[in-house]
């Protein structure tokens, strides 16, 4: 499962860690450093979903 995580993640970073955490602060930090830039958003929901 976490690879298939890690493939939306690598499409769309929100989404990946929208399936790993749902609608929480690591969902919406997310979404504002994927605004900020997408490689540091993909970092995060990769970093996300290996750590649980």
């Amino acid at each position: 499962m976490d690879i298939i995580r890690i493939i939306f993640s690598v499409l769309i970073p929100p989404l990946g860690v929208f399936l790993q955490v749902g609608l929480g602060a690591q969902f919406w930090l997310n979404v504002l450093l994927t605004l900020l830039g997408y490689i540091p958003g993909l970092i995060h929901a990769v970093w996300i979903i290996a750590r649980r």
